[in-house]
């Protein structure tokens, strides 16, 4: 097949357009089209009263050696590349040994589901509840004000990611197209067949929780074992021939489950096991991330700004934008997690503190628009060591939990009065999502005053590029402390633990990953690794790659 790219048609076009669009591009007649694949759509909205839709096509001819030799050197029309996923090892018949999978978000659930695929069958851990429990137990918080510090929208079956707005596209590297790997798992496990070729592929909360369950299903029937409510508590390192090696885990029961191959994919929030692994010796490092509020807006208002009078259109559905601005301060501050037509959310897994993150379903139909604008920060904010940043974190969500009065609700500010710099003591036309309610109060205790300045800085130049950001009635909701990870748990060209061979650290939480799809590769990649390592083969050319950096949405 040849991948044509770049075709451009208006956004009512219909699909013989589509096809003569084909034609016209390679220049041949319409018997020669034996029939064609979209494998990306995309939206130009420079011109808004101009918008497109932007197509990447894999196109079946007649004679498709002499078209290509014809158009050689049109860098639009080229070979199709092979997407297909290829696994790289198979487990031998009768192995006993197990690899153990301690967590069951994006990361996790991919790690397993390759493992399960190569006939590994892996022992999977998580400290929280199935899906479904522990949606009844986050709602919980959101209604009502009760957390349970095991089962919220950090722990559980399908991790932070099942409580978003299920954004399936990142800024990551993937040359090996793992990242579509994943989303044919997806679109097997019930998500929209159109997360293959749409720019910017989402799904919401409720179609990830029965996704989710479909994919555990799939992994149990090809051997692979949960268990859940399955804290662990320890990692057992074999130390006495003077090289450590990972022998198992325990469990909070007491149990001990051993396994020379254990994959960490715990996410960003799993403190007490990072304090674990410190205790325990395992290299770790901390690293850049990011804090600062939820900002809400009508989602009308940015439909308006992003595609003027095509705001509406069925085609576009809710617009979303992307800003970033550089601060006289030396700070940057930019749009995070971006949630059209969506809800900010209670995020809080420890009692005492407030955290807050976006959601939204597919429809994407909530009257607000959500985002975090957000500070980045370095552990230079934060001296003390390795675990310095979780207790910065701790401090920003104590503070808010103190603003918004002690019950779980978050402290809020409408836009005017945070850039007047006065407490706010009522809430405008713009009305807050965020459940089990929030407390008008004076922001600027719930973050340290540079990045309180950054952001009073940042709105007024958002505004400019989106006109009516900085509007008066804009709600700010505070806290989010947990854009990424604060720590790093460094790993080998093997993607083992740097000084402890048999751990695999991976995912959000070892900071190798920033959002469902980059988290999802990145289980691939270590379900890659550790196969080749228990059965006795280097690796592929693993490497530290595009997942070593830190990433955003």
């Amino acid at each position: 097949m040849l991948r044509l790219t770049e075709l451009k048609l208006p956004l009512d076009h219909t699909e013989p357009e589509l096809r003569t669009a084909i034609l016209r591009r390679l220049d041949i007649p319409e018997p020669a089209l034996l029939g064609y694949t979209v494998f990306r759509r995309g939206v130009d909205a420079r011109r808004k009263s101009m918008i497109h839709l932007i197509y990447t096509v894999d196109a079946d001819l007649q004679n498709e050696a002499a078209v290509l030799a014809r158009l050689a050197g049109d860098r639009h029309v080229l070979p199709a590349p092979d997407i297909a996923y290829h696994p790289v090892a198979q487990a031998p018949a009768g192995m006993t040994r197990r690899p153990v999978v301690i967590g069951t978000g994006p990361c996790g659930l991919f790690a397993a589901l390759i493992l399960a695929q190569m006939g590994f069958r892996p022992i999977i851990l998580d400290r929280g509840k199935r899906v479904r429990e522990r949606t009844r137990d986050t709602w919980a918080l959101w209604r009502r004000g009760v957390l349970n510090p095991e089962s919220n929208v950090q722990f559980g079956e399908g991790g932070a990611g099942t409580f978003s707005d299920g954004k399936l596209y990142s800024q990551i590297k993937d040359p090996a197209y793992r990242g579509r790997k994943v989303l044919t798992e997806f679109v097997k496990a019930g998500a929209p067949p159109e997360i293959l070729y749409v720019s910017k592929p989402h799904i919401g909360t409720f179609r990830l929780v029965t996704m989710v369950e479909a994919i555990r299903k799939n992994i149990e029937a090809l051997g692979g074992e949960y268990r859940f409510a399955s804290k662990v508590v320890d990692i057992e390192i074999d130390e006495a021939v003077g090289k450590r090696r990972v022998r198992g885990v325990r469990l909070e029961s007491g149990e001990f489950i051993a396994s020379e191959h254990v994959v960490l994919a715990v996410g960003h929030s799993a403190r007490d096991t990072f304090e674990m692994l410190q205790d325990r010796g395992v290299h770790i490092e901390p690293k850049p991330f990011s804090i600062g509020f939820r900002i809400e807006h009508p989602q009308s208002l940015i439909d308006r700004a992003r595609y003027g009078a095509r705001a509406g259109d069925k085609i576009l559905g809710a617009a979303d934008y992307k800003l970033v601005h550089h601060c006289a301060n030396g700070r940057s501050v930019y749009s995070f997690c971006m949630c059209p037509g969506g809800t900010v959310v209670a995020a809080a897994s420890e009692p005492g503190r407030v955290v807050t993150n976006g959601m939204s379903q597919y429809s994407r139909n909530e009257r607000n628009a959500n985002a975090g604008i957000v500070v980045g920060i370095t552990p230079e904010d934060y001296p003390g060591g390795a675990l310095a940043g979780i207790a910065f974190q701790r401090h920003w969500e104590e503070q808010a939990f103190i603003a918004g009065g002690g019950t779980y609700a978050a402290p809020a500010q409408v836009v005017g009065d945070f850039l007047a710099g006065r407490a706010s003591t009522a809430l405008g036309s713009v009305l807050p999502s965020y459940r089990p309610g929030v407390r008008p109060t004076d922001l600027s205790t719930c973050l340290p005053d540079y990045a309180i300045a950054a952001i009073r800085e940042a709105l007024p130049a958002f505004d400019r590029q989106i006109p009516g950001f900085a509007m008066a009635d804009a709600v700010l909701t505070g806290v989010e402390t947990r854009t990424s990870s604060p720590i790093r748990i460094r790993r080998d060209d093997t993607l083992q633990s740097l000084n402890t061979p048999g751990l695999f650290p991976a995912g959000e939480g070892a900071g190798y990953a920033g959002g469902i799809l980059s988290a999802g590769v990145d289980g691939i990649r270590i379900a890659e690794a550790v196969a080749l390592n228990m059965i006795g083969r280097a690796p592929v050319a693993m490497g530290r790659g595009a997942l070593e950096a830190p990433l955003i949405y």
